[in-house]
């Protein structure tokens, strides 16, 4: 596996550890349960190995989803549509939305396919924060 020391321009979720240990160990899913996420076992042997693929999130808090896709983040907090090159910003402070209203509204129509794609989440899926959504930004 990788020396200690070396890094990754790897990005992944949490979704993708089940998959990593699951080949890691020598298993794989079960045909009929397929994992969300993809194994990083090559990632974790070769560093520089990397692949792109899209990410996509949602949770009922505020509402949000979420696409990344390249050097794109297609985001919505509170009903707010953002866009971000996050090559270029990657602290999400550029909203692009309205200079890339294309870009913007392929992305939504790609998170729109997947979460068809997907079952419900639950009404009383819910979250606790460790701070106020006062905290947060209120853009």
């Amino acid at each position: 596996i990788v020396q200690p020391g070396r890094i990754t321009d790897q990005h992944c979720m949490t979704m993708d550890w089940s998959a990593t240990m699951v080949e890691l160990g020598g298993g794989q899913a079960h045909p009929e349960y397929p994992f969300d996420g993809v194994s990083l076992a090559p990632i974790l042997k070769s560093p520089d190995a990397t692949f792109d693929r899209p990410m996509y999130w949602r949770m009922n808090h505020r509402g949000q989803r979420a696409l990344r896709a390249g050097d794109w983040k297609y985001l919505r907090v509170d009903g707010t549509d953002y866009l971000f090159n996050i090559v270029q910003d990657a602290r999400e402070r550029a909203n692009l939305a309205k200079q890339e209203p294309d870009r913007l509204a392929a992305m939504k129509a790609q998170w729109e396919a997947w979460h068809d794609t997907m079952p419900p989440i639950p009404e009383d899926a819910t979250i606790s924060l460790g701070f106020s959504t006062k905290d947060m930004p209120q853009r």
